[in-house]
């Protein structure tokens, strides 16, 4: 058992272990049916504290040689038998069971965290080659005569070309926050197109790769001349294809686990409901989790980063952006095209790159079908206003204070409007923001 190559199971059986835990292991079926197949690269993006180190420490537990996961997974549902589909398709089910069963604990892993290189600015110029060493120090305490890495001058992929051809032994690759980079160093686009082209040749068109999944807050396809990891499937919170279970928590599992808790679902639901996902309607597990074990609705997730995050990009000189967010924060939805995007956080030529950057951090949630989008629920609706409050929005500010009806009006500039001649004169507690009966709408 190494740290980096055939990792143990110690982070999974602790998030088994504790006191609320939701079961997401029926991903690993989709995992194993692309196995070995041209679907095999997967990059899943989703905001921070969505579940995205969640999923890599399962698949890690799940593959690793350097474990014994069984006992873990016994008890969770990817290993029992799904009667209603074996009512219906008999084969189906036992060919699952089977993939279930073949593949558990039989397969070379190799698991990094790229934010465990990247804690620092001053990594950023030697991140790559330090991932790069500590891999392979690993693979040659493993494979020994297999490397003959001062030889090779082909870093990584070099190694394991030489022990996919001695031994024929392929690899899975589970990389959590492979994006770090492109948040930590935004300017940096040299030190981008370095990684890029690392990952590239780790990826692109190798026999030694069996599975590459990789987790992260943007997708893949857009950092400009670089972009070419086209051997990627992109599942993002603006496309989730057939994975949207797996981003968060569903409605069905939250309304289990309010029962459990003898907590209220309705409360819970207007708190942290409202994220869309395709046809599934997604929970923060973060917030939810948190308002289970401390029986009380507030701000969990937005309270592990501040409002000043937001404030940066809302306040952004685009025509049309201050208005889409004052018709957001009454209620409404704002049309937008999410084909712009350049998948990072400085290219920015319009409100749409703006507001889909916000889908992607999780303050908005996408609608695939009418291409808008809107406040996903209280809690982030709670941060839009502290933003605003503080960012020189008196006037609108003095509007939501009010009511739906004035931000109505303040939308449609009309200043001769009776409920416009009496603004409030202080702003509500924080607990009480008028934010909160905007969102009686979703219930």
């Amino acid at each position: 058992m190494g740290i980096y190559v055939n990792p143990g199971n110690r982070l999974f059986k602790e998030a088994v272990n504790s006191p609320i835990y939701v079961d997401k292991s029926r991903l690993i079926d989709y995992t194993n049916s692309v196995l070995n197949t041209q679907r095999k690269n997967i990059c899943t993006s989703r905001p921070r504290r969505f579940g995205k180190s969640m999923a890599a420490d399962m698949l890690s537990a799940y593959y690793s040689k350097g474990c014994d996961s069984e006992d873990i997974f016994s008890k969770l549902e990817i290993s029992h038998e799904n009667k209603t589909v074996s009512a219906k398709d008999p084969e189906q089910e036992a060919k699952r069971i089977e993939a279930y069963r073949v593949n558990l604990n039989r397969h070379n892993v190799i698991r990094f965290d790229v934010q465990r290189f990247l804690f620092d600015e001053s990594h950023v110029s030697v991140f790559i080659k330090r991932i790069q060493e500590v891999v392979i120090r690993e693979l040659e305490s493993e494979y020994g005569g297999c490397v003959d890495y001062v030889q090779d001058s082909y870093g990584l992929p070099g190694v394991l070309e030489q022990i996919y051809a001695h031994t024929g032994e392929g690899f899975i690759f589970i990389i959590d926050e492979w994006d770090c980079v492109f948040r930590l160093a935004k300017e940096n686009t040299e030190i981008q197109k370095k990684y890029l082209d690392f990952l590239r040749g780790l990826f692109k068109g190798s026999e030694y790769v069996e599975l590459a999944y990789m987790t992260g807050i943007f997708p893949i396809k857009k950092y400009g001349e670089h972009s070419a990891i086209n051997v990627f499937d992109e599942y993002s919170v603006t496309d989730p294809k057939n994975l949207s279970e797996y981003f968060g928590f569903t409605e069905k599992e939250v309304q289990e686990q309010c029962r459990k808790y003898r907590v209220d679902f309705a409360e819970m639901k207007r708190w942290y409901d409202g994220y869309q996902l395709g046809n599934a309607h997604i929970y923060n597990p973060k917030s939810v989790v948190d308002a289970l074990t401390w029986k009380k609705f507030k701000s969990y997730w937005t309270g592990t980063e501040t409002y000043e995050a937001l404030k940066v990009y809302i306040e952004r000189n685009f025509d049309g952006l201050r208005e889409a967010v004052v018709e957001m924060l009454g209620g409404g939805q704002c049309r937008i095209d999410t084909t712009i995007f350049q998948n990072d956080m400085t290219t920015f030529y319009t409100k749409d790159d703006v507001l889909i950057l916000l889908v992607h951090l999780g303050y908005l949630t996408y609608d695939e079908q009418s291409s808008t989008v809107c406040i996903p629920n209280q809690e982030v609706g709670q941060e839009f206003v502290r933003a605003v409050k503080v960012g020189g929005w008196g006037r609108l500010m003095e509007a939501l204070n009010r009511s739906e009806e004035l931000v109505k009006s303040t939308w449609a500039m009309d200043a001769d409007a009776d409920i416009m001649r009496n603004p409030s004169e202080s702003f509500q507690a924080e607990g009480d923001l008028p934010i909160s009966s905007i969102f009686q709408r979703k219930m």
